[in-house]
C-alpha cells in the first residue's frame, strides 16, 4: 500500500480522470480512511495524503479479497464492444507488407500468392512440412505484416472479479495520437498482438488462470491474441494430445466466440477475433481427423529448398556473418555433406553453419572466413551421423 500519495499519483496508477479520483478521494475522507498531511497551496491537487489507521485496516480488508493493483478494469461489455469493431474480418494482410515481413526468405513464389488470402480470410491457416525450412518464419512474418493498431485493455471484470489483459510480452504498445487527457487510459494502443506458443502449451493456458496469491485472474492466450495472431508452433509436440487442442477450440474457430469460466463456477462470452496458425513437422494425416482439418480451409506445405533457393539462402547468410561466399567451400559442402553422406538440404543449415563459423573465428581471435576447413569443422558438430 501507498505510504504518502497525490492524486495525481493515484489517477495515474488507475487511468481514471483526476476529477473521478477527486470523488472517491473526498468520500473516502469523509470514512477517515485517509487524512490530508500537508499541501503545498489550497488547490486539492497538492493534496498530500496518507492512510489512517483505519484505513490500513480497511486496506489489509480489501486486500484479503484481492491484490490487484493497476489501471481500473474495462466492463465486459465495453471489451467485447471494442473487440468486435477492431475485428480482423476483411483485414487485407497481403501486398507490400506481406512481401517486405518475408524478404530475408527464399520462398516459392506460390506460397506468397497463398498466403495473402488466407490472412485476409481471418482462418484458421495450417503450415506443414519438414522441419527447419521457415514454417515458423512464415507465421511470425504474417504477425508482422497485420495492418493496423488495436487498443486493449489493462484488464477487464467480469462478475465482481478481475481479468489482467495487457501482456507486455505480447501486446507492444505505440503512441496513441491526440491529447492522453481526452483518451480513456484504461485502454492502451498497441500492435495487432501476436502470441507464439509451442511444446510447453498446455489446454489450463487457453482458459483463464486464477491466482491464489494475488486472487485475480489472468487473461487466456486467446484472449490477448485477440484481434490479431495466435502461432501454435511445433503443433502435436505439446504434453496434450492434437486433438484435445482441437476440440478446445471447435467452437471458436467456427463461430468466433469462446466460452470462459471464473472460479465461482460463471460462465461468460467473450468474442474469438483470432488468426490462428498451426505450424507442425508431423504428417497432418498422423495429427488429426480429415474432418478437423476441413475446418481449416487453407493448408500450406512448405518444401525443402531446391538447389538453386539452398544456394540464394547460404550467399545470404555469407552476406549477414560478414564473410565473403567461397564456391569452393560451397562445393565442399554440397559433394561431400549433402552428396556423400545423403543429408537433406533445409532452409535453416546455412544460417546454423555460418553462425558455428563466426563463434569459432571469435574464440580464436580470427576474422571470419568461409573456407573448406572451417565449413568441414562446423558441419561435424552440427550434423548428427544417422
Amino acid at each position: 500500500m501507498l505510504g504518502e500519495f497525490k492524486l495525481a499519483d493515484i489517477a495515474e496508477r488507475v487511468k481514471l480522470p483526476a476529477s473521478i479520483v477527486e470523488l472517491v478521494l473526498e468520500e473516502q475522507r469523509r470514512e477517515n480512511l485517509i487524512e490530508v498531511k500537508g499541501s503545498a497551496n489550497y488547490a486539492k491537487t497538492s493534496y498530500v495524503f496518507r492512510l489512517t489507521e483505519a484505513g490500513r485496516k480497511k486496506g489489509q480488508e480489501v486486500l484479503k479479497l484481492c491484490r490487484y493493483a493497476g489501471p481500473a478494469p474495462v466492463s465486459l461489455e465495453d471489451y467485447c464492444d471494442v473487440v468486435q469493431k477492431q475485428t480482423l474480418k476483411g483485414v487485407v494482410g497481403g501486398g507490400e507488407a506481406l512481401r517486405s515481413a518475408l524478404s530475408e526468405l527464399s520462398l516459392d513464389p506460390a506460397i506468397f500468392r497463398r498466403l495473402g488470402p488466407a490472412i485476409t480470410s481471418g482462418q484458421a491457416i495450417f503450415i506443414h512440412g519438414p522441419s527447419g525450412n521457415g514454417k515458423t518464419s512464415i507465421a511470425e512474418a504474417i504477425g508482422r505484416a497485420l495492418p493496423g493498431q488495436v487498443y486493449v485493455p489493462y484488464a477487464v471484470t467480469v462478475g465482481g472479479e478481475i481479468i489482467s489483459v495487457f501482456d507486455p510480452v505480447c501486446h507492444v504498445p505505440v503512441q496513441a495520437p491526440g491529447d492522453a487527457g481526452e483518451r480513456d487510459n484504461r485502454w492502451i494502443l498497441i500492435q495487432r498482438p501476436v502470441v507464439n506458443a509451442g511444446g510447453e502449451l498446455t489446454l489450463r493456458m487457453l482458459d483463464l488462470s486464477f491466482s491464489y496469491a494475488s486472487r485475480h485472474y489472468e487473461a487466456s492466450l486467446q484472449m490477448k491474441a485477440n484481434n490479431g495472431l495466435f502461432i501454435l508452433d511445433d503443433f502435436g509436440r505439446q504434453q496434450s494430445d492434437p486433438a484435445s487442442f482441437l476440440n478446445r477450440w471447435v467452437v471458436p474457430l467456427e463461430r468466433h466466440i469462446d466460452h470462459m469460466t471464473l472460479e465461482s463456477g460463471m460462465r461468460f462470452v467473450i468474442p474469438f477475433d483470432v488468426l490462428v496458425v498451426f505450424s507442425t513437422d508431423l504428417a497432418p494425416k498422423d495429427l488429426v481427423q480429415e474432418a478437423f482439418l476441413r475446418r481449416m480451409r487453407y493448408k500450406i506445405r512448405v518444401e525443402r529448398p531446391t538447389e538453386a533457393e539452398y544456394l540464394t539462402i547460404f550467399k545470404k547468410a555469407c552476406l549477414s556473418g560478414g564473410m565473403e561466399f567461397s564456391p569452393e567451400a560451397y562445393s565442399y559442402l554440397d559433394e561431400q555433406w549433402y552428396g556423400a553422406r545423403g543429408i537433406a538440404r533445409s532452409a535453416c543449415h546455412p544460417r546454423d553453419l555460418i553462425d558455428l563459423i563466426v563463434t569459432y573465428s571469435r574464440y580464436y581471435g580470427k576474422t571470419p572466413q568461409l573456407t573448406v576447413a572451417n565449413l568441414s569443422a562446423a558441419c561435424t558438430d552440427y550434423f548428427v551421423p544417422m
